[in-house]
């Protein structure tokens, strides 16, 4: 399956190691950016405190995730930190119907899944400006101990290995310059020559013919 651009919204897979900011770098994109919006996807892992249903994840449990694995429900799926993550096919498909461009935020795993069925999928990996930075990241959230922080710094280098399948990679020193990379590459694929044609097309009748 390809994605057609300019008939449909883009898909955009954006994908980083735990504690680059992704998170926060993405809600400020979509503040400020029209016409796109993130896929929530399923998890079986535990609500948060502040998070809410059908916003940040749609939360079930393992049996109805393996559930929906075997309809065929998942565009991808993984296992990351002993818990279920996946995209419902049937969101992200009615999104890019209506025009949508769709942001995952997904691993690297997903991310390759993704390419298989979406060939022009966007994809940009999101690096910390060092380990450092990145532990210091991990630490400063105080919700871990500090056997968890060892594997998520563990599991990040093995994210951050990958970020070479991806189109662009963007750098979280500057929270404000990271935005704006951010912004500059959604902007970049809304000016390609397959988007324009059909959206400016009255435009380019009225310029074009006698």
């Amino acid at each position: 399956m390809t994605q057609q651009q300019g008939a449909s919204g883009t898909l955009y897979i954006v994908s980083a190691p735990s504690g680059a900011g992704k998170t926060s770098l993405l809600t400020v994109l979509l503040e400020n950016a029209d016409d796109i919006g993130v896929s929530v996807s399923h998890t079986t892992r535990v609500m948060r405190s502040g998070e809410q249903n059908g916003v940040h994840y749609h939360f079930v449990d393992a049996s109805a995730f393996e559930q929906m694995i075997s309809q065929g429900d998942f565009l991808e799926y993984a296992r990351v930190f002993d818990h279920y993550y996946g995209t419902s096919q049937a969101a992200v498909m009615a999104q890019l119907a209506s025009g949508q461009d769709v942001i995952l935020e997904i691993d690297w795993q997903g991310a390759r899944q993704i390419r298989t069925r979406f060939a022009d999928a966007v994809g940009i990996f999101i690096l910390p400006p060092s380990k450092a930075t990145l532990r210091e990241r991990l630490t400063g959230r105080g919700q871990d101990d500090e056997a968890i922080i060892a594997r998520r710094m563990q599991d990040a280098e093995a994210e951050m290995s990958h970020y070479d399948e991806f189109d662009y990679v963007v750098v979280n020193n500057d929270f404000d310059t990271a935005v704006a990379d951010l912004q500059a590459v959604i902007s970049s694929q809304r000016l390609e020559i397959a988007r324009q044609s059909v959206k400016l097309q009255d435009l380019l009748v009225d310029l074009l013919v006698d």
